[in-house]
């Protein structure tokens, strides 16, 4: 079977966890027997156009410009699996796949300007629940009426007015909280599925060691939607605590790491690193004060066999909570003193946490998925009158 994966690559400034996914997907797919070809655009080759803003603004807001069609319809594929088309992919082209297509919806961007329902410090659901101006009246997108305009008028119709949700076979959404807010907004839920991300085996450490860890682990993004400042600004004294990660607020949060001396800013590490890192912990900490999509920090630390302390309310919270893998804290509760304390009666162990991870989010349990919902769009496809185009 032929499947055309589709993902325009952010830039390589900073880690992106979506990027992770797709060059994981494709080296998983390909081990799973299935012939994969990667159309991709790089954000890192095309920034060096002066047009580039310009042309990229145009492809956000008429979802027309670049195409890889011609490129597909050459590999003539089984299945079209797009990831992320924005900004350096038009979105109409999809119109004229005439094969199965998926979408994995790895962000809130086709809701929200900025593509993650955040602003001033808490979650924003005002475009999403019916006022899409707001992000533009707000310039959510980089801080800018006008650089958040073009993102505006593409999801000022709502999300089934984008064309790759119009067309998709199937939407394949990171956790139940994001798919309970896409359906709230008007997506079907028979066009949804849940498929979470998963941790490629070349990065699985395998079973957890045995010897004693203690000390919290934070791996992410510095920068406000995690929570990070406000983690730091109440971190319990005497508590262990790293900092893995880069990002905006770095110099700030250096100088406040600097006053509390059980708390240590590492900066960004590779992926590898990360996971060796998290051997030598006993939980993940996750203040995020964002929904989060499904940040790959979570299938990480359970193959290490982390706990998570989340804070609500990111989709992290919800999955400890239904995963029996840590737990769920909110920020006004007493959360410094029970970082403090002994574990507590019932907490998750090292192994429950990688079963848990080898049931879910392992690439095992990836093929697994993609095999049944393979399965289900040919019997689906059997039942349809072919579709008028083909690659």
């Amino acid at each position: 079977m032929r499947i055309a994966l589709v993902h325009s690559f952010y830039s390589s400034r900073l880690p992106s966890g979506e990027n992770a996914v797709v060059e994981s997907e494709f080296k998983a797919l390909r081990r799973a027997g299935y012939e994969v070809e990667l159309f991709a655009a790089h954000t890192d080759h095309l920034t060096g156009d002066v047009l580039y803003p310009l042309r990229a603004a145009l492809r956000v807001a008429t979802g027309r410009g670049a195409s890889p069609l011609k490129a597909i319809r050459s590999f003539n594929p089984d299945l079209v699996h797009v990831h992320n088309l924005f900004p350096n992919f038009g979105r109409r082209w999809v119109e004229d796949i005439g094969v199965p297509l998926i979408h994995t919806v790895h962000n809130f961007r086709t809701l929200c300007a900025n593509g993650m329902l955040f602003r001033d410090g808490r979650v924003c659901t005002q475009c999403p629940d019916g006022r899409r101006w707001s992000g533009f009246l707000h310039g959510c997108y980089r801080s800018s009426r006008l650089a958040t305009l073009p993102s505006t008028l593409a999801n000022c119709r709502g999300p089934m007015s984008d064309p790759v949700f119009r067309r998709a076979d199937r939407l394949l959404m990171l956790t139940e909280l994001q798919r309970d807010i896409y359906v709230r907004a008007g997506v079907p839920p028979e066009k949804t599925t849940i498929a979470p991300n998963f941790l490629s085996q070349d990065l699985d450490p395998g079973p957890p060691p045995e010897q004693p860890r203690s000390g919290y682990i934070f791996v992410g993004r510095l920068s406000a939607e995690k929570g990070i400042r406000r983690l730091l600004e109440c971190w319990p004294e005497g508590v262990d605590l790293r900092i893995v990660g880069d990002g905006p607020q770095r110099p700030e949060l250096e100088a406040i790491a600097a006053r509390l001396p059980n708390v240590s800013l590492v900066g960004q590490l590779t992926r590898p690193d990360v996971i060796q890192a998290m051997q030598r912990h006993r939980h993940l900490v996750f203040p995020s004060r964002a929904l989060e999509g499904f940040p790959l920090v979570y299938p990480e630390a359970l193959a290490c066999g982390l706990a998570v302390i989340a804070f609500q309310p990111s989709a992290l919270a919800d999955l400890a909570n239904r995963d029996k893998t840590g737990m769920a804290v909110q920020w006004d509760e007493p959360w410094p003193e029970l970082l403090r304390g002994a574990p507590q009666p019932g907490a998750p162990s090292p192994a429950h946490c990688r079963e848990i991870f080898e049931a879910h989010y392992s690439e095992s349990s990836f093929r697994h998925r993609i095999a049944a919902l393979l399965d289900a769009l040919n019997k689906e496809r059997q039942k349809q009158p072919a579709r008028a185009s083909t690659p």
